[in-house]
């Protein structure tokens, strides 16, 4: 054991923090070994995953797969012996008893069949950040979308940062929406540096424990680079528009709506799905010279996909979960829109994306580049942090700790085993 004595005066907890921290650093040249096993992975696939198999994992040779046969599984079972297999079965029963409580919405507390309490218990983190953009306008609705939601969950410190005008000042129009949504502070800083303001702080600004909020490749790259230091709503992308549409919907309104994602950049991929030919001649038709005559309209790409089927056309969108997704169909409903793989769904022939980017509730600040698989829009749950509460009673303690030492000692880890039989039995409150 490395044991070092800290003495404590009570002031300036973040300098104990970090040399705690310190401690348990990774070792050097970690980041960039993995760096260069994610890339192997990505160029070579298969192939590097053999080489990385035998070199790292100490495999003898080369496998013909990686999958491990299903029938694996249940000849594993009866492999394992009686008190293990048991002892598994009931964490088992004990973790999806309280997943399937937190369903039902926070906070949740389950009373466990062994006598002990679970509880998740959601707080608001203590400082929130905020960014919108700035440079060739102000946005006010990306302050709306990211502090609301902020002060909604209840966080104790709002800060807002937004690149400042020449004169070194935020807009009018940015600083009325802070007002607003109840921002605590606003700071004329953009880029990657307003980020890094923000999560690592610096002699004036203290540091945040989330940062939040859409912005340009520079802004993500920051976010990126500090995830870990602070946490952060996602990375954003190029803002993006998929429609999936039939013969009924109204070309004109698409038009639209694709044109009005344009206007985000020239980056901005934009897509329209339909199974009939015509309705995407349509589009085609009319889109250049709508865009013509709309000076705020980038350049971006727009892809008319020809699908065989309706049914395959939402299974394109759903490979695509594009960041917003309109359904302009004969049919189209709020039931068929939530088994939808996109960030915000839009349905039916007044559905139109522009609705969602500013007053429709629904928010903005969505997952962009197809990270629709697994995440979702800013809310106020992004601003909670989550805890486990556990009380095991004496006989909690008893009946669980033979589980938890057979688990322990399979897993070569015995003194986790010989801490629980400890607590298991012990059987009076100890007394000063």
């Amino acid at each position: 054991m490395r044991v070092a004595r800290v003495s404590w005066d009570g002031a300036d907890p973040a300098e104990i923090v970090d040399g705690i921290r310190a401690a348990a650093a990774p070792p050097p040249g970690l980041v960039k070994r993995v760096g260069e096993i994610i890339e192997a992975v990505r160029e070579r696939g298969d192939d590097a995953l053999n080489e990385l198999t035998v070199h790292l994992d100490g495999v003898i040779e080369r496998p013909e797969t990686h999958r491990v046969a299903f029938k694996r599984l249940a000849e594993a079972r009866g492999a394992v012996h009686a008190e293990l297999l048991e002892a598994l079965e009931l964490a088992a029963a004990n973790v999806r008893a309280v997943a399937e409580a937190e369903l039902g919405g926070e906070p949740v507390a389950v009373e466990l069949g062994q006598g002990q309490r679970v509880e998740i218990a959601a707080r608001p983190v203590a400082a929130a950040g905020a960014y919108a953009p700035g440079g060739r306008a102000a946005y006010p609705s990306s302050v709306l979308m990211c502090c609301v939601p902020a002060r909604v969950a209840g966080v104790g410190r709002l800060a807002l940062a937004s690149p400042p005008e020449p004169d070194g000042t935020v807009g009018a129009l940015t600083l009325a929406a802070a007002a607003i949504a109840g921002v605590d502070e606003v700071y004329a800083l953009g880029g990657a540096q307003a980020i890094a303001a923000l999560a690592l702080g610096t002699e004036t600004i203290e540091p945040v424990d989330i940062v939040v909020g859409p912005g340009n490749a520079w802004v993500t790259e920051a976010k990126r680079q500090l995830f870990g230091e602070v946490g952060i709503d996602g990375l954003a992308g190029p803002s993006e528009l998929a429609v999936v549409l039939d013969g009924s919907a109204d070309a004109g309104t698409v038009v639209l709506d694709l044109l009005a994602q344009a206007e985000h950049g020239a980056d901005s991929p934009l897509v329209a799905i339909s199974p009939e030919a015509a309705i995407l001649g349509e589009i085609a038709t009319a889109i250049d010279v709508a865009a013509g005559e709309r000076p705020s309209v980038a350049d971006a790409p727009l892809a008319l996909v020809d699908a065989p089927s309706l049914e395959s056309a939402l299974e394109l969108a759903d490979a695509l979960a594009p960041e917003h997704l309109e359904l302009q169909f004969a049919g189209a409903d709020a039931e068929l829109a939530r088994d939808r793989v996109a960030g915000c769904v839009f349905v039916g022939p007044t559905g139109g994306t522009a609705f969602g980017d500013y007053a429709a509730g629904s928010n903005h600040v969505l997952p962009t580049g197809g990270a629709a698989r697994f995440s979702g829009p800013l809310g106020a749950s992004t601003f909670m942090r989550r805890t486990s509460v556990v009380e095991l009673g004496d006989a909690a303690a008893g009946e669980l700790a033979g589980p938890v030492d057979e688990i322990a000692r399979a897993e070569g880890l015995p003194v986790h085993g010989e801490s629980a039989r400890a607590r298991g039995a012990r059987k009076t409150p100890r007394t000063r």
